[in-house]
Parts: structure tokens; C-alpha cells; sequence
């Protein structure tokens, strides 16, 4: 079998083969592994001249394999793989080198066992297992023997049962059944009866009068099922045949119908019930209470105490002096036109009304802490929700929640879980009661059948918000669960429901470790679940790195179309929640230190030495996922029945064993870009106290797109086109072969294939492809109402053996204005591959775009705010931020439109980069840019203004020591802006005219990552990596402090500050460096992941022929490093 052989490695990736063949670093070297592309296929894998050729190994019809190897070679066929092989070992058979060095498989350490790692036990068995499992010689032993050994047994255990309150024929029969019968009974089992006929004549005596009574019970059952049920359904009707048609049949199928009658009973009565006091459909009546304020209202600088009401359930905000005052003053749902949070003052928020003769009217609120504005917020956007009249939802909020229950049943009461009620970012009583959408519940070591747990779950739903939610799908491995729920309403608009499930424990065998996963549609928005358990244990990280690499690579999710693209890249919206159990890497002696530090809440001096934030921030794992801050305290290892106490030590026969306090429950989440998604709650309990986990909790407002109708004439050819031009990848590997494009995407009638690239540059483990070809895409639909919300999945395939070696996405509403180069992040296995860089232009029938729900809530700049309707442009010295739009690293997109005063512009980190001369500078190019963010857009809508001064001029920043000097006016405004990250030497640019060359450009440390090359000089970076080199790990609390290096203007902006200009703030001024204070981690504004806000945009690259000429900039220029 090839399985036992040394050159097949199995279901291994195409990047660890490369790997493998790089270390050898011999010509000749191979080995075999699984295809990635087609099923029952193989890749022979061969190292010649530093570069790995691919060949594909496919069955025909008869199962013989053969070689795809060069034209005009005979093709051979083979029986076994190893037959193959040795005849390849031979030269010239077609392969770029005859095969001669097997590269050996890698022996993986074995883990541990845990203890627990068997499935959920099962009841036991009526014989004990000592006695069943017996000695190797009992099989030879004789009938006879065998069953004097029951007989004996049951005998034994019946004298030590009181049977005295039972009746005298009863015990009778019972004990002649195990002195006598039992025997019987065994021999009809050895002759191959396994009926049990005695012991079923035993059971039919004893029930003699259980049957009597289910016949005088039966028929008030079914007279009050007639009356709790009109029409009878066929399916009632079957039951009552089956149970009153034979009094004969066994006890157990008649109590079994019999319990399925109550059951529909109870069913019919509650749903009857239910719909009387409004529960089918979604909102009982008076669902939400009407909730008052106390706020403070700044008018003219003086601050007024007031009350502000809001009634969600009539639609109606009411504004009043005294809290027990008047309620003659209020405003309706539709009057009320939008939100502005103020960043500066988190208790602030502007609300603008719109008042009589359609005038608008502006005013501010003070609210006494936070979780009051957000509470208020919420409840606002609920009322907008429930009375928009919209058909179909455009948001929709989904509870995320993960609970390792430590193999312990679970207290009566769970109600602080589903309420996000505890320690962290939590939701304040006010909004406690509004009913999430969609509930999402994961749970590990749950010691619960599925149907107990369910209702359980229902149950306290129920209590809470007063709707009997719908099962939508469940998911169970062993003891790790996935179960989601959703409201009623949404019965209909959910579909393509997947559930799935992969093993990662010992060998990839036992499911005590491992994933569930649900996956559906709801309307025209793909969502996925995943909840995993992986491998505990301080020191095995690297483990979890790779059970995170195996469920992702196994899972089958999602649209079968999508076949190229892992899960990363199948669902617009994807959840990744469970016990990861990465740990705190620090030395057991600071245990009693970190206790110390979670006392006095400082976690982020903790989190700093985080496993997973460590591994994130290095991209072996979770790459281009979001996690809202965490400052709720670790949630493992507790001591059960309290949450005072960290239990860190366990005595095991090998040792003492150190679990350290750590952040093991996670939830995190990776969206397609552009689309709008909101943390309103990121914490843990502190009231659950079963487990020595703490249940954590996570909510999110998710923008939705709804199944769309076009309202133009179908027989009509689709007006609109997407057209993808001068693209350019650059790919981390050592294969010799062409490659090309495919595009997948909901909007096509199938994936479209591209035309072979161009391979310009073949350098140390890097490619550079140039597809010159314009490709032109026709949606099925061309309305920009469904077109903006679309993305396009790209694959960089291989032509020889059909295999991805990068997937991306690319949002088209980043092209709704103008022609726009992206660069976005290669993908592959969740292991980053290259860049891809190009330009999109986008095509769109006539039509308006309707206001979306999620631009209702925006965050302000405090310098001003809107003063218009929605989607109006904003006064003078305003800038409206989005509330949260999914983080735009995706894929570490970047996007830069031709005019930047429309659409899209942003580009929060360019990856890798190459390119020749000004040639290259086109915009297929793929040199970096610089981080930077347009306030101009509020939304994935786009719908905003930019941010302008008083003197309509743009606004002013100051620099950003870490991407260079971004200030520019007067002469220099239309001065093209010079690149801070250049390519890497390999790829050199021309020496720009930078008149001061000398000032290096600040830059993040790229990393050394595992190359593919056999070269014996170390490889270069392409790939400036967030976290710096990352690799070390020390075991200080104190986290690595990162100075900030000033910023010296260059010459072409005046070499000093102009007139009018504001000094730099003193950290920023040149002198020595300052440690920066210790602040809470955000990855939204750090170097480690993209979204750094810059202004003003820059003047875009010159566009292809095809582009309109009056949108066409000066090019841009760059330097190399030094």
C-alpha cells in the first residue's frame, strides 16, 4: 500500500511539500502526496536546479494510474503507485529529472493521551465488563459453563434486592426467570436467536396492568388532541392507529407512541397559545418596555437635566424635563434621522431630528456612563429595525457564545450568558431584553445529550426575550457541540444549511479534540460557524497551530462551487469560537505574579504575552481575522463554584502540572471587505460557576443582503461588466510552471478562467506573474443595488497541475465611482502566498441605491457633525466615521480609486513587493502604499463626505512617525507622495529623484519566515510581517516597547513646517525616544494589522488605455530600502 511507504506523505499541503524538497536541497529529490485539486489523484513532487516541478498522477477509468509528463512521451499506465515509481527511477521517461533521493516523511511526536479521550460513555451493560471481557481462554470454554456463570450471577444480585414491596406473583416470576429461564435464553442466543423470548413473557406479565391502563388512558388522549387540534394531521392520525390497533405489542413501542401523543399535545396547545398572545411571527406585544434616560443637554453652554424615553414598540422618542413630566414632546421612528457618537466623549452622542417644514435640527446629550449611549443606541436601532417596513432585513444580530462546561451538568440558571451580562465589554440592562436575530451557541465537554441541551437553551431564550426560537441546525463531535437558533421570522429566509465535523485528536482519530461547524444562507449573505476544542497543554502551540491549519483545510462548508477556496473564503461572514487553549507564555514561577496582575485588572500587560495574540501577530495562525479588545480577566482555570479563585496546579503521576490563568475562550471573525459588521459585546460571565471555564459572550450587528429581483427586462442582455486589468502576483514559491487566473462569485453564471500569465522575474523562492490581459465579467444582474454588494473570489492556479497557490476577494463596491487598483493578500490553507495587484473598473445599470438600516449609527470626529439626512454630504469640518465596517484586512486590502474624492481609498498594507523601473509603476504594478484610510466613506454604502476645513481646504494631520510625513498644502498639495515601503532588492527600482536620500524610511521589521529556497544564503523578506520579528519569547511580564522615530520633513515639503501649519506634538519632534505608556492592544490602531486613518489620499497611478484620460494622475516613484 503506498500509505506504508516512505516517499508518500499523504494528505500533506503543496507549501510543506515545497518545504520538505528545499531541505533536501538535492536534484532528484521526491516524494508523493495527495492532489489538491482532484479527488483520488496524486502530485509527484521532484527538486531540480533549486525549483520544484509538479506532476499529476490521475486514475483512469480501470484505476491504473499514469504521469502527466512532457508531450511526446508514451503515457504508461500502472496498477500501484510503487510500480511508478520504480519506473521513473529510470531516465528519460518524460520528467525534468529521473527520480533518485525519497524525501522521508516527518516523524510528528506522539501526544499524550488525555484522560479525557474517549467518546461519551453509553449506559452500562447488564453483564459487568470484568466479567464480559473474561480471559483470552474463554472462548474455548463450553456453553454450559457459560451459562451456569449468568445464571449464578443474577442469582448472587437477587439476594441482594428487597423486593418485599412488590407483589408475591411478581417476585415469583422474576426469580424462576433468572434461575431457570435466563439459561434458556441464552442458549436461543447461541443458536442464533437474539429475541430474548422468555424474558419478553416475563416483561408481558409484569406490565399486564400498564397495558390495561394505556387502553383507558388513550382514548382521552385523543379526544383532546381533536379538540387542541383542527385539522387532524395525517401524522396524529398514524400515531393513534398504532397505538390503539395493537393491545399485543411490546410495552415499550406502545409507551413510546404514547409519549409522542403528549408531546404533540403539548406542542398544538403551546403554538395555539403562543399565537394568541403574539409569539409566532417574532415580537409578542410590549416585548421590549419602554425605557427612560436621564441625560444632560448642552444648549448654548449650559447644561439642562432631561429625560429621554424610548418606546420601541410604538416607534416613538420621547423628550421630557421631568422623568414623571409630560409626554407631549416627541419625535417618531422616521423623524429621527441619524446618531453621531462622539469619539473624544464616550458619554456624548448628537441626535438629529428632523422637524417641521423638513428642517433638521441638531442636539447633544450627556448620558451618564457608556453603557447608557450604547444601551440607548441599540434600543434606537431596534425601533429603526422593527418599523423601516422594509420586506427583507438589511442587518441582522447574531449572539456568538462559547462555553467549555468541564464534563458538569449546568446551573438552572444561564440567563447572564445570553444577556452578555458580566466582566468585559457588556451590555447594560437597558438593551438586556432586545432578542438577538440569531443565536449561536458552542459548547465543549458538554456532558448533555443533544435534544437536553437544546431545550435547554430554548428554555432560558424563552424567559428572556419571550420567543420560542427555531432550530436551525446542531452539530455534535463526541463532546464538542455547535447549536443555532433563530428567530421564527426567519424560518423562510435561511437555507443551505451545511453541518460538518473534523477530529483532530491523537493521530487525527479521536473526536475528544477536534471541530463542528454549521454553515447557511440567510437570503443573499453566506454566514459559517465553526466551534473547535483544540489540543490543551501549555507547551503545545505549535499543535494548535496545526489542528487550526487541519480544520480549515477539511471542512466541507459552503457552496460546492467553491471547491478552490478553503472556508476563509467561502462565507461573507465567518465565526470561529471554541476552546483554543493557547495559554499565557510565561514561566510556571509567575504564577502567583499573574494572579496578582488579574487582580488589579491589568490585562493587557497579560494579553501582551498572549499565545494566540503572539501567533496572530507572527501569521502562523488566524491570519486576517478580527478580535474585539479583550478586557474581561482570563476565563481557565477556575475553581469550581466560585470565580474568586485561579486553580494553576494539578498533581499528575508524572509530576505537578501548571495551567497557568489564561484567555482559552475565544471568539473571532473574518468578513468579506467592505461589508458593515459592529461588536456591541465582547466579556464572560461570573455568575456560571460549574466549570472551571467561564462561558464568554459576543454580539455583532451584521449587515445582510436580501435575494434580489431586478426590475429590468430580463430578455434584455446584462448592461453592466467587471473588468480586472494589470494584474500582477507575486507568489512565495519554488514551482516552475505557468499560472493563471479564475474568477468565482455569486453574481456570475459560473467561475471564469483567465488567460496564462506572464512569469517576469524567478528569484529565491518568489515569482513574479504579469496577467497583461484585460478580463472582462458579465454579472447576471447589472442594478448597482446588487452589484455593490457583490465580491469577486480570485484563485491563482497553476497550469500543470490545476492546483491554488493563493485565493483572494475583491469587494466591487471598492469600484462603485471610478477605475481602482487593488492589492490584496494571497491566501492559501491560511498561510500567506504572495500579493496579487491589479486595477477594476466596474459597469452598472441606471438605478439608486436605497439607505441602508446600519448607516443609522455613526461615529463623529467631534469637530462637527452631520446636519443633513443620511446619505447627504456633510457640512463644512465634519467627518463621519463608520459605527465598525469589517476591518479592511480581509486580505489586507488595498484599494486607491482614480478620483479620492469618490468611492473607496484605502490601503492599510501593501505585502510583498516587486517591479522594474518605471515601467512598472503602471497601475498593474505592484509597489507598496502607503497606509491610509478615507473619511469620506461612512459605510460600505460610501455614502459621506470629505473632510474639509473651515476654509474648504482639506484638513490638516499631523505626521505619523510610522508611514513618514502625510502633511502637504499650498504648493505641494499636488505633488505626488513618495512610496515609505520599497520592493525588495531583486526586484530594484530606479534611485528616484528624492532630493533627501539619506532619511530612511520607517518601516515594520519584516520577519524571517520558512522559505522554500535550498540556497545557502539567507533568503530575503519580501513580506513585512506585523509584530516585527516576534520570534523570540521571553519570559518578562513586560511587553515589548516599540519608540517611535520623528518624523524630519523632506525637502519637497519645505523641509520645515510652513506657515500656518501646527507644531508637531513633543513626541513626535526630533530627540531621543520615549517609552510610549502602556495602553490597551488594539490591532485597529497598531502596525500590526491595517486600518491606520491618514489623510489626504494620494493622486492615483495613470490608468489603462481604456480608461477615461481626465481621470489619469501623475505616476508615482519609489526608492529602494537601505
Amino acid at each position: 500500500m503506498s500509505s506504508h511507504q516512505p516517499w508518500y506523505h499523504g494528505n500533506i499541503t503543496r507549501s510543506m511539500a515545497e518545504d520538505l524538497l528545499s531541505k533536501e536541497a538535492k536534484d532528484g529529490s521526491f516524494l508523493l502526496r495527495d492532489s489538491e485539486s482532484i479527488q483520488g489523484a496524486y502530485a509527484l513532487c521532484v527538486l531540480y536546479q533549486n525549483c520544484v516541478y509538479t506532476y499529476r498522477i490521475l486514475p483512469n477509468e480501470e484505476k491504473k494510474l499514469s504521469v502527466q509528463a512532457s508531450e511526446g512521451v508514451p503515457i504508461r499506465f500502472f496498477s500501484v503507485l510503487s510500480d511508478l515509481v520504480e519506473a521513473y527511477r529510470k531516465e528519460n521517461m518524460g520528467l525534468v529529472t529521473h527520480l533518485q533521493y525519497t524525501v522521508q516523511q516527518q516523524e510528528e511526536a506522539e501526544e499524550e493521551s488525555e484522560p479525557n479521550t474517549l467518546p461519551p460513555q453509553l449506559p452500562p451493560r447488564n453483564i459487568p465488563g470484568s466479567e464480559a471481557r473474561g480471559s483470552p481462554g474463554d472462548s474455548a470454554r463450553e456453553a454450559e459453563p457459560s451459562r451456569l456463570s449468568v445464571m449464578d450471577t443474577y442469582i448472587h444480585r437477587l439476594q441482594h434486592i428487597d423486593m418485599s414491596h412488590i407483589s408475591e406473583a411478581n417476585q415469583m416470576a422474576i426469580q424462576e426467570y433468572f434461575c431457570s429461564e435466563v439459561g434458556l435464553d441464552a442458549e436461543q442466543v447461541q443458536n442464533g436467536n437474539p429475541t430474548l423470548p422468555n424474558l419478553k413473557k416475563l416483561l408481558m406479565n409484569i406490565c399486564k396492568s400498564l397495558n390495561s391502563e394505556i387502553s383507558r388512558t388513550l382514548p382521552t388522549l385523543e379526544a383532546l388532541l381533536k379538540v387542541v387540534e383542527q385539522p387532524l394531521s395525517p401524522g396524529a392520525s398514524r400515531i393513534r392507529g398504532q397505538v390503539s390497533a395493537d393491545a399485543s405489542q411490546p410495552v415499550h413501542f406502545r409507551l413510546e407512541q404514547l409519549t409522542k401523543m403528549i408531546c404533540l399535545i403539548e406542542e398544538k396547545t403551546k403554538n395555539t397559545v403562543f399565537e394568541s398572545v403574539g409569539y409566532e411571527g417574532g415580537h409578542r406585544k410590549s416585548l421590549i418596555p419602554p425605557v427612560t434616560f436621564e441625560v444632560k443637554s448642552e444648549s448654548l453652554g449650559i447644561s439642562t437635566k432631561m429625560f429621554l424615553k424610548v418606546d420601541v414598540e410604538s416607534g416613538k422618542v420621547y423628550f421630557k424635563k421631568s422623568k414623571d413630566g409630560p409626554e407631549d414632546k416627541y419625535f417618531v421612528h422616521n423623524k429621527i434621522l441619524q446618531l453621531v457618537k462622539s469619539q473624544k466623549m464616550h458619554t456624548k452622542l448628537v441626535v438629529l431630528v428632523e422637524t417641521e417644514k423638513e428642517k433638521t435640527k441638531r442636539q447633544e446629550f450627556v448620558f451618564n456612563d457608556t453603557k447608557k449611549r450604547e444601551g440607548f443606541c441599540q434600543l434606537l436601532q431596534q425601533m429603526k429595525n422593527k418599523h423601516s417596513g422594509k420586506p427583507e432585513p438589511d442587518m441582522i444580530s447574531v449572539f456568538v457564545g462559547t462555553w467549555n462546561m468541564g464534563n458538569a451538568n449546568p446551573p438552572s440558571n444561564i440567563t447572564s450568558w445570553f444577556q452578555s451580562k458580566g466582566l468585559g465589554k457588556t451590555h447594560d440592562d437597558t438593551a438586556s431584553q432586545i432578542p438577538h436575530d440569531i443565536y449561536v451557541v458552542g459548547t465543549q465537554e458538554d456532558p448533555l445529550g443533544e435534544k437536553e441541551w437544546i431545550d435547554t437553551v430554548k428554555a432560558t431564550l424563552r424567559d428572556i426575550t419571550n420567543i420560542s426560537f427555531k432550530q436551525v441546525a446542531t452539530q455534535t463531535l463526541w463532546n464538542i457541540r455547535i447549536v443555532v437558533l433563530a428567530k421564527p421570522e426567519h424560518e423562510n429566509r435561511i437555507s443551505h444549511i451545511f453541518c460538518d465535523s473534523v477530529k483532530t485528536g491523537i493521530a487525527n482519530a479521536l473526536g475528544n479534540k477536534g471541530a463542528v461547524a454549521v454553515s447557511f444562507m440567510f437570503n443573499g449573505t453566506s454566514f459559517g460557524f465553526v466551534n473547535s476544542h483544540l489540543t490543551s497543554g501549555s507547551e503545545k502551540k505549535i499543535r494548535r497551530n496545526q489542528n487550526y491549519v487541519s480544520i480549515l483545510r477539511f471542512l466541507n462548508l459552503g457552496d460546492k462551487k467553491l471547491n478552490p477556496f478553503d472556508i476563509t473564503c467561502r462565507f461573507t461572514h465567518l465565526f470561529w469560537l471554541g476552546d483554543l487553549n493557547y495559554r499565557l507564555d510565561l514561566p510556571t514561577q509567575e504564577a502567583e505574579n499573574i494572579v496578582m496582575k488579574i487582580k488589579q485588572q491589568n490585562y493587557q500587560e497579560l494579553l501582551s504575552r498572549d499565545q494566540l495574540n503572539m501567533e496572530r501577530a507572527e501569521e502562523n495562525v488566524f491570519l486576517n481575522y478580527e478580535e474585539e479588545e479583550i478586557t474581561f480577566p482570563p476565563t481557565y482555570r477556575f475553581e469550581r463554584d466560585t470565580r474568586e479563585k485561579y486553580v494553576y496546579t494539578k498533581a499528575k503521576a508524572t509530576g505537578t502540572k501548571y495551567n497557568l490563568p489564561s484567555w482559552c475562550d475565544r471568539v473571532l471573525r473574518k468578513s468579506y471587505p467592505l461589508v458593515h459588521v459592529a461588536c456591541h459585546s465582547y466579556g464572560c460571565t461570573n455568575d456560571i460557576m460549574t466549570s472551571d471555564h467561564s462561558p464568554v459572550f459576543a454580539t455583532f450587528d451584521v449587515g445582510v443582503t436580501s435575494q434580489f429581483v431586478s426590475k429590468n427586462d430580463p430578455t434584455k442582455v446584462s448592461e453592466g461588466a467587471v473588468k480586472f486589468m494589470n494584474c500582477v502576483a507575486v507568489l512565495m514559491t519554488k514551482s516552475k510552471t505557468k499560472f493563471y487566473i479564475e474568477y468565482h462569485s455569486s453574481c456570475l453564471e459560473k467561475f471564469v478562467k483567465g488567460p496564462d500569465g506572464e512569469n517576469q522575474e524567478n528569484t529565491e523562492g518568489f515569482i513574479k506573474v504579469r496577467f497583461g490581459s484585460l478580463v472582462e465579467l458579465t454579472p447576471i444582474i447589472a442594478d448597482p443595488e446588487y452589484l455593490l454588494d457583490q465580491h469577486i473570489l480570485i484563485s491563482i492556479k497553476s497550469t500543470d497541475s490545476d492546483e491554488s497557490y493563493g485565493e483572494t476577494c475583491v469587494a466591487l463596491r471598492a469600484a462603485e465611482s471610478n477605475y481602482t487598483e487593488f492589492s490584496e493578500v494571497l491566501m492559501h490553507h491560511g498561510e500567506r502566498t504572495g500579493t496579487l495587484t491589479g486595477g477594476i473598473q466596474l459597469r452598472t445599470s441606471e438605478g439608486k441605491q436605497t439607505e441602508k438600516l446600519y448607516d443609522f449609527i455613526k461615529v463623529g470626529d467631534d469637530s462637527g457633525t452631520s446636519k443633513g439626512k443620511p446619505g447627504d454630504h456633510m457640512t463644512k469640518s465634519t467627518m463621519v466615521l463608520p459605527t465598525d465596517m469589517s476591518k479592511h484586512n480581509h486580505t489586507i486590502v488595498g484599494y486607491r480609486c482614480s478620483q479620492s474624492e469618490k468611492g473607496w481609498n484605502f490601503s492599510p498594507r501593501a505585502g510583498i513587493s516587486a517591479g522594474h523601473g518605471v515601467k512598472d509603476v503602471a497601475p498593474g504594478n505592484i509597489s507598496p502604499k502607503k497606509t491610509r484610510y478615507d473619511h469620506s466613506v461612512q459605510s460600505p454604502t460610501g455614502k459621506a463626505s470629505s473632510p474639509v476645513s473651515e476654509d474648504g481646504q482639506p484638513a490638516e494631520m499631523f505626521d505619523n512617525p510610522l508611514y513618514g510625513s502625510t502633511s502637504r498644502g499650498g504648493k505641494d498639495q499636488d505633488t505626488p507622495r513618495k512610496d515609505q515601503l520599497s520592493p525588495p532588492e531583486f526586484f530594484p527600482f530606479p534611485k528616484s529623484s528624492d532630493p533627501d536620500p539619506d532619511r530612511p524610511p520607517p518601516v515594520p521589521t519584516p520577519r524571517n519566515r520558512s522559505f522554500t529556497c535550498t540556497s545557502d544564503t539567507k533568503p530575503q523578506n519580501l513580506l513585512p510581517t506585523p509584530g516585527g520579528s516576534g520570534g523570540s519569547s521571553g519570559t518578562s511580564l513586560q511587553p515589548t516597547a516599540y519608540s517611535k522615530k520623528p518624523v524630519v520633513p523632506s525637502r519637497s515639503e519645505g523641509g520645515m513646517l510652513m506657515a500656518g501649519k501646527p507644531p508637531l506634538p513633543l513626541k513626535f519632534r526630533p530627540g531621543p525616544s520615549q517609552e510610549p505608556q502602556l495602553k490597551p492592544r488594539d490591532y485597529r490602531d497598531s502596525s500590526e494589522l491595517p486600518c491606520k486613518i491618514k489623510l489626504p489620499a494620494r493622486p492615483s497611478q495613470p490608468l489603462p488605455k481604456d480608461v477615461p484620460h481626465e481621470t489619469t494622475q501623475s505616476p508615482k516613484t519609489s526608492r529602494p530600502l537601505k
